[in-house]
């Protein structure tokens, strides 16, 4: 992780220096916004759980946005895989930010779709890809996109078009809605959500340190 929950400062301030004077640089530390973002879409997906099991009504009904759903769960936290796409990527702070506009305006336009565990990493590299060809004067091909997503090409092409059906084609962000989102985004982490961010990014690290032990005493075994 570029940096550690001990030395990350949350702030309103820091999240819109990132988000307006970020620097592409090939060693730039991961934006904050991908903390954010990712504390926001864990808390939706806990509350979309908490309402599935009180309420069976409440579970996805519209078939067509199934096809966002996984056969298995992937085994990776939503802070880890934003992160790789950052890594692998380099898209910006502003493609996360219209990224979760069409997140939300998606949701919006399927009142039957939840986002869950089975759902959400392929949202995410779906509607990242579509905002990063938005803002982004250079992207990459679907080709690689997919392969950092961790899908094959023909897979990511099939989301991308039923996710632009299924938007209505409505892609255009202009300032103001851009600017509202962001403030949302900083209210996130000045009324209670930097604790929330602060915590996601402290489980991913134990996920990683664990991984880290797993790999160590596996390769020991072997050597034994």
């Amino acid at each position: 992780m570029a940096a550690s929950s001990s030395s990350l400062a949350i702030s309103p301030r820091k999240l819109r220096s990132d988000l307006y004077c970020y620097s592409y640089q090939s060693d730039a530390n991961t934006p904050l916004v991908i903390s954010v973002l990712a504390s926001l879409i864990e808390r939706t997906m806990a509350r979309n759980e908490r309402i599935a099991k009180n309420c069976k009504w409440a579970l996805a009904k519209d078939f067509r946005s199934r096809v966002f759903n996984c056969h298995e769960t992937p085994d990776m936290t939503i802070q880890s895989y934003l992160e790789r796409i950052f890594r692998y990527t380099k898209a910006g702070p502003s493609v996360y930010v219209v990224a979760y506009v069409y997140i939300d305006r998606f949701c919006q336009a399927n009142p039957g779709f939840r986002i869950n565990a089975r759902n959400v990493h392929r949202l995410l590299i779906t509607t990242i890809m579509v905002a990063s060809k938005y803002v982004e004067d250079m992207n990459y091909r679907n080709s690689y996109f997919a392969r950092v997503g961790g899908l094959t090409t023909n897979e990511l092409n099939h989301l991308e078009l039923e996710f632009l059906f299924l938007m209505g084609f409505k892609l255009h962000v202009n300032v103001s809605v851009f600017e509202s989102y962001c403030c949302h985004l900083e209210r996130e982490v000045s009324i209670g959500g930097g604790y929330q961010i602060e915590r996601a990014l402290r489980c991913a690290e134990d996920i990683k340190s664990r991984q880290h032990e797993e790999r160590r005493y596996s390769q020991i075994a072997r050597i034994i």
